[in-house]
């Protein structure tokens, strides 16, 4: 176990992955996070969202994600949709403001890309993003590592 561990570890460092060995929950570094459990990937003025790994894991098996139409504008903070699993429904929140330009449609028939890949496949919208300066409200990989552990030490 150790040996595929320390493997993994290695294999994540020179693919520069952040790996952060909290319960089974992975925590990318080149994201950004909000305390709702929403991850965004910056890419100038575009922005791709979904929800973490640390979600995912506490929803259990996503069987439907609503997603917004194309064209609607979200506001950082507010509601844009929701993810269902066999556990509960919970609201998805927008970690920024914009509007929205793309949304995964592979989640309409696949909404399990939300479990099995939540950084990659199963990211939910894209937003053409009004305020960049409204990042420096989120967390990055660390200090939303941080925050799950407190939250999880709390339950």
């Amino acid at each position: 176990m150790a040996s595929k561990m320390l493997w993994a570890t290695r294999a994540a460092s020179y693919l520069r992955i952040s790996v952060v060995h909290r319960g089974f929950s992975t925590v990318l570094k080149d994201l950004k996070y909000a305390d709702s459990h929403e991850w965004v990937k910056v890419n100038g003025t575009a922005a791709t969202i979904g929800i973490t790994d640390h979600a995912q894991d506490h929803l259990g098996d996503v069987v439907y994600v609503e997603l917004p139409e194309v064209g609607a504008s979200v506001k950082q903070g507010d509601s844009f949709g929701a993810v269902e699993s066999v556990k509960a429904t919970s609201d998805v929140n927008s970690p920024v403001s914009g509007k929205v330009v793309e949304v995964n449609e592979e989640l309409s028939n696949s909404p399990a890309l939300v479990n099995s890949s939540p950084y990659k496949d199963g990211w939910i919208i894209k937003v053409e993003m009004n305020d960049s300066g409204e990042l420096k409200n989120l967390m990055d990989s660390e200090e939303y590592s941080k925050f799950c552990e407190e939250e999880d030490s709390k339950h």
